[in-house]
């Protein structure tokens, strides 16, 4: 393979990384929301505890979409790949 194939194929890796990082953030914000949103109309004295529970759950999300951007960084700017082809 050339370097401009590995390149490219490169940056389609890091497009579907952005991408699939950012569908299943904004799949899983909005079924946490509906679901703090549920559990609070149903029991409104476990706001308070509901509340804190969804910041825990919100980080976590936000980790692993952060997770994902830093290996789709990584195959940007120190692509591993291409450091193949030069042995």
């Amino acid at each position: 393979m050339e370097i401009a194939q590995i390149q490219a194929m490169t940056v389609l890796a890091v497009g579907i990384i952005f991408g699939l990082g950012a569908a299943g953030t904004a799949i899983g914000f909005g079924i946490l929301g509906g679901r703090f949103i549920e559990g609070s109309a149903r029991q409104p004295e476990l706001l308070p505890v509901l509340r804190i529970q969804m910041f825990v759950v919100a980080g976590l999300l936000d980790a692993v979409a952060m997770i994902g951007i830093g290996f789709a960084l990584f195959f940007t700017f120190a692509n591993p790949f291409l450091g193949a082809l030069h042995h």
